[in-house]
């Protein structure tokens, strides 16, 4: 076909991709599983490349982070297609859209502000820019625009940034470590008294507290948990090799060993 050239060119760059991506798309020549999906659909793929993204920095594969950046650009290619086939915006609008976001965003760079000036004082900047073009958009809750698709703890952490702008937050970190004190109180009264929906609100209010203590300490609470995920598999890892060392498996072994094992694992880390 007359388009082939550019699909078979290994160095066609973003038009390739985005032809690739049209033609998949094409209701009479496409692939009828790319041609069924929506916006819905492709959602949770686009999420989970995200945190595949993530994964490959926390191990610092970065062969693997071109590679899964490949992907999560991919998704953004096919949602632009699913938007240019109902007559929304095309991929174009979306480069343009970002492009124009970052310069208005950016007048010490691409203006006449003055550049000397701190981190601190670029990110409330940056803040007030897009609390003025939020303002435009006639969100005018302090939590209007804070996605509600996003993972729950970091909206959480989003939600609560936006409340301590208006003053709506603890002073002091040891205030936080109270009420966290107080939710786990409440959450251990509900599951002895309480149906399950109850109990799983009071879990709820605790988590939101704990999101809230590592704002405080500024500490990114999904890549706090992520680090806490990879330390449980490394050393559980460890219990498993070493029973297999006596051709037994976790369920064939007791709590009390694995539990000695586990520590071991520990001491192994830090030595």
């Amino acid at each position: 076909m007359a388009d082939d050239p550019i699909i078979h060119d290994p160095k066609g760059g973003m038009p390739r991709l985005v032809e690739i991506m049209r033609r998949l798309r094409d209701p009479e020549t496409g692939c009828p599983w790319d041609i069924e999906q929506d916006f819905a659909t492709i959602a949770p793929y686009t999420i989970e490349e995200a945190y595949e993204v993530a994964d490959t920095i926390e191990r610092e594969a970065w062969d693997e982070m071109r590679d899964e950046l490949g992907d999560l650009l991919l998704q953004t290619v096919f949602h632009a297609q699913i938007a240019k086939d109902r007559g929304l915006f095309t991929f174009d609008d979306v480069a343009n859209g970002i492009s124009d976001k970052m310069v208005a965003r950016h007048p010490h760079v691409f203006g006449d502000e003055s550049r000397n000036k701190s981190a601190e004082q670029q990110t409330r900047d940056w803040e007030t820019i897009k609390a003025a073009e939020r303002a435009g958009k006639a969100q005018i809750g302090v939590l209007d625009g804070v996605a509600s698709g996003l993972p729950a703890l970091l909206r959480a952490v989003k939600l609560q940034k936006r409340a301590a702008r208006v003053g709506f937050d603890w002073p002091e970190t040891a205030q936080v470590l109270d009420k966290i004190v107080e939710e786990a109180g409440e959450l251990h009264e509900a599951a002895e008294t309480l149906p399950q929906d109850k109990v799983e609100e009071e879990f709820g209010d605790l988590l939101f507290v704990i999101a809230n203590l590592a704002r405080h300490m500024k500490v990114d609470p999904e890549a706090a948990l992520r680090r806490a995920n990879g330390k449980f598999t490394r050393r559980f890892g460890r219990i498993e090799a070493w029973l297999a060392e006596t051709n037994r498996r976790p369920e064939e072994s007791t709590l009390e060993e694995m539990d000695a094992l586990w520590d071991r694992a520990k001491v192994e880390e830090r030595e």
